[in-house]
């Protein structure tokens, strides 16, 4: 098949729902090769009829990491889309979140570039995407404490990555959305029902902070990332590119 992305092999974590998955399809419509890969393997068991290799990784298990990388062989594109929200402040944020927070959004990502980028400097060449939110160094969301300071690290590190390997072909840039409409947001969505009153006013809650009266699409996230695994972006590196419906105006 051709399209932007004919003759790239990508590689995708948490692509069984939301913008991983979104990602994964548009990609492999693109032209791409995508290895699509989710801790729950039967999220991406599907993906198989779409042409899509699907593999399950749990990205918290180096071991996993380093072997399904072995396994993948040499790419052009990662997608390091896996992560949790958690709704906390500075003063309700537990020890247990911390650390898992740290490990899932922040730890991981290291873990699974670092697996592949060996592979891009032999090629010397490579697109490394990486999940942060508009909640991070761009700006604070309330009860969203250890989120937006995980979601920060992700851009620093996003950064430090593309200046160590600006010169060696290498990219790295990540995603900043606001409010994406995603399995994960229906979870927060019930979790905050309660306190809201009913489901629909929770919801309308999440939509109200959003300037355009709406929230994204995981299509909509999935485009900025074919866009940067494309080469028609071979001119963007070390971006934190927001694109979060005039959240941050």
């Amino acid at each position: 098949m051709s399209g932007r992305l004919s003759g790239k092999r990508c590689f995708v974590t948490a692509a069984g729902q939301g913008i991983g998955r979104a990602a994964a399809l548009a990609m492999a419509a693109e032209g791409a090769t995508v290895i699509a890969t989710d801790k729950d393997a039967h999220k991406v068991g599907d993906l198989g009829a779409r042409g899509i290799t699907h593999v399950p990784l749990d990205v918290l298990d180096d071991a996993a990491v380093e072997r399904v990388a072995r396994e993948a062989g040499p790419i052009d594109v990662l997608f390091n889309c896996a992560g949790f929200v958690h709704q906390n402040n500075v003063l309700t944020c537990t020890d247990e979140e911390w650390d898992f927070g740290f490990a899932l959004n922040v730890r991981a990502m290291w873990k699974v570039a670092r697996a592949f980028i060996p592979g891009m400097l032999e090629r010397k060449a490579g697109s490394i995407i990486n999940m942060s939110s508009a909640c991070s160094s761009v700006k604070g969301a309330p009860n969203r404490f250890l989120y937006g300071t995980t979601k920060a690290a992700v851009v620093g590190m996003t950064k430090s990555i593309a200046t160590d390997y600006v010169t060696q072909g290498i990219r790295c840039n990540c995603l900043c959305p606001g409010t994406v409409d995603t399995p994960s947001l229906h979870e927060r969505i019930a979790a905050n029902a309660a306190a809201a009153g009913s489901v629909e006013a929770a919801r309308a809650a999440f939509v109200a902070r959003q300037a355009m009266g709406r929230l994204a699409t995981p299509e909509e996230m999935a485009a900025l990332v074919v866009y940067l695994a494309a080469d028609e972006s071979a001119f963007v590196t070390g971006q934190a590119i927001v694109i979060d419906g005039g959240w941050t105006l």
